[in-house]
């Protein structure tokens, strides 16, 4: 069943085409991702799909009644509204059901309002969807919905965004960047979610694994061209390579082709008949495909990095704490040449503060960082480059250097430099405020890369990129001879560059994983499976020692009783454990604050684990 048809849309932003006439169809369970450029439009094709922005030319049609949401890149919300209020704020009607149902249980006095809303509840089917959208957020991590929008981190509100896209019931979910500012586990959650609902997605994301193990259609838009591949990312590389062949085949046929109709030409042919006539336009025809050139370049960084001395960076027991949130504790480390680290962990666990500290922009409560003397740090960070009005590409680049030094004594511009990261002469002229986000972001780069460093520090670079450029940045990254320290949530990116990491687990404690990041999470994935196993053997051995101690295998009436609320009351005091540890985020919070908090938390998990013990007890006697 077709859910959109888009017919020959265009769209232009004064002089500049970003693209004209491109057509395609959505259909039901299928699961595009858009491939591009930066530049190309994908962000502007996402606009006009979602009804944010309208083509120059062309239609966009929808099936009646198609239910679309849109998750943009950079989500617009209220800062006054709270969590739960934002979900209410949708158009969905089953929302607005269950929220005048959950008004009237807060006033139950009003018997008529309350009967009212339970009807409604009835003959909506809310129940399920209601437990389903608890569900969701309680996957996304937003467990206190009383939190304010304003208060989030940029990952929480690309966390509510898409608990708000999700919990639509969409018939067809449009995406941007779904990927961006979520920490690893959220990723793996999102990519598994989306790989076993039956639902319709449209997406643009440069996550190679997320394209890999959710998409079953690739639409790479190339020199104003749609392509089309029915599979996964592995289909779509293995299938552009044969195009891409084909096409070479065909070029040099046509140049052959263009010589020797070349030589027709010259002799001037008199006799102007029909088939002439044909022939001179058919030589036109080939001579445009014989000079046709891919508007594609290959970036070939030869960078000769500056001389790296014997002593690098040594940490010496560095601390970094803010108010009740350790991120470092007396750490040490010695960094050797050419070493090649990853930093892994999920939001919130320090990894950027750790950069900021390495690199003097911050500093640490004790400790102390040696920086060898020929050091010289490349920083690419994740605010990006700063806008100056007015300011030119070319200029940009130039306030860092002129050129940098290539192998054998050459050197490159910063022209030659700016080529090679795909902007073109008349590019380099634009104003920057023109440039889009991941043009923006390839520029910044070039920035950190013309000052030649031999220790490069980059936090999440891949944010913004598209795949080509990723593949380029990898590909030197790879040569790169110095040393490399990187954060990112990008899976493909950090499995290829570097040979072990740092995961920050929170709390101060960071391990040092000896492999990349499939590495890693093998390791997780079997020692998860091992403490389950021990602690069914556990169990077990547990349930016989009972057993053996004379106890019946019948529940006394007060027993049942309580081993039939135990579980419930088991969820309350987990989510009152949340809760209290979500108001440790409140950075106003006075010493005493804190540490009332603290002993109210600790007595909280105490009864946890006194109730979890007790349940396994009560377990153990009804099984055995």
């Amino acid at each position: 069943m077709n859910l959109l048809t888009v017919e020959n849309i265009s769209k232009s932003y004064g002089e500049h085409a970003l693209f004209s006439n491109i057509s395609f169809g959505v259909n039901k369970d299928q699961k595009i991702a858009l491939i591009a450029k930066n530049g190309s439009g994908k962000t502007s094709i996402l606009n006009i799909l979602s009804g944010l922005d309208s083509p120059d030319s062309g239609q966009v049609n929808y099936r009646k009644g198609t239910r679309v949401s849109f998750l943009e890149q950079e989500p617009n919300m209220d800062p006054d509204l709270t969590i739960e209020e934002t979900i209410f704020a949708s158009d969905n009607e089953v929302l607005k059901v269950i929220a005048n149902y959950e008004k009237a249980l807060a006033n139950p006095e009003d018997a008529e309002k309350y009967q009212l809303a339970f009807d409604a509840m009835d003959r909506f089917e809310a129940w399920d969807f209601e437990t389903q959208y608890k569900q969701i957020l309680s996957k996304l991590k937003l467990d206190d919905v009383s939190l304010k929008v304003g208060l989030l981190s940029g990952g929480q509100k690309k966390r509510l965004a898409m608990a708000d896209a999700l919990i639509n019931r969409p018939d067809l979910l449009i995406l941007d960047e779904p990927t961006n500012h979520l920490d690893l586990e959220m990723i793996e959650w999102l990519e598994e979610y989306f790989a076993k609902e039956n639902i319709t997605l449209f997406m643009v994301t440069h996550d190679r694994y997320f394209l890999e193990r959710v998409c079953n259609e690739i639409i790479e838009l190339d020199n104003n061209t749609l392509y089309p591949y029915k599979g996964n990312y592995s289909y779509y590389l293995e299938k552009k390579e044969a195009r891409l062949t084909q096409e070479a085949v065909e070029h040099h046929k046509s140049k052959l082709l263009y010589k020797k109709e070349l030589g027709w030409m010259r002799k001037q042919p008199k006799a102007r008949t029909t088939k002439s006539k044909s022939r001179i336009d058919d030589f036109n025809d080939i001579k445009a495909k014989a000079h046709q050139r891919r508007k594609e370049h290959t970036i070939e960084l030869e960078i000769n990095m500056e001389r790296m001395g014997s002593k690098v960076m040594e940490l010496v027991k560095i601390s970094k704490a803010y108010p009740n949130k350790p991120i470092l504790d007396k750490f040490e480390y010695n960094f050797l040449k050419g070493e090649r680290i990853g930093i892994i962990g999920k939001n919130g666990t320090g990894k950027s503060t750790f950069l900021n500290i390495i690199t003097g922009t911050d500093q640490p409560d004790s400790g102390k960082v040696i920086v060898g003397e020929t050091i010289k740090f490349g920083y690419y960070t994740q605010k990006g480059i700063k806008i100056k009005e007015g300011q030119k590409v070319i200029d940009v680049i130039r306030e860092f250097g002129d050129y940098i030094p290539l192998k054998k004594g050459r050197q490159i511009s910063a022209q030659q430099l700016l080529e090679r990261f795909l902007f073109d002469r008349k590019k380099q002229y634009d104003f920057v405020e023109k440039l889009s986000g991941g043009e923006r972001k390839r520029l910044y780069l070039c920035t950190v890369l013309i000052q030649n460093p031999n220790f490069l520090i980059l936090d999440e670079p891949t944010n913004d990129l598209d795949i080509v450029t990723l593949s380029v940045l990898e590909s030197f990254l790879m040569d790169f001879p110095g040393c490399l320290l990187v954060v990112s949530h990008d899976r493909y990116f950090m499995d290829k560059i570097v040979d072990h990491l740092f995961v920050f687990r929170g709390n101060a404690v960071i391990e040092d994983f000896p492999g990349n990041y499939s590495d890693f999470r093998s390791y997780e994935d079997s020692a998860v499976l091992e403490s389950r196993e021990n602690k069914e053997k556990e169990a077990k051995t547990e349930k016989k020692s009972w057993k053996t101690e004379g106890k019946t295998n019948k529940l006394s009436f007060q027993e049942q009783k309580e081993y039939n609320n135990i579980e419930n009351k088991i969820k309350k005091l987990e989510e009152k454990k949340v809760t209290l540890q979500n108001k440790f985020s409140d950075a106003s919070l006075s010493g005493d604050e804190i540490d009332k908090l603290s002993k109210e938390l600790q007595l909280v998990i105490d009864e946890i684990d006194k109730k979890t013990e007790r349940w396994f007890e009560l377990s153990a006697i009804v099984e055995g």
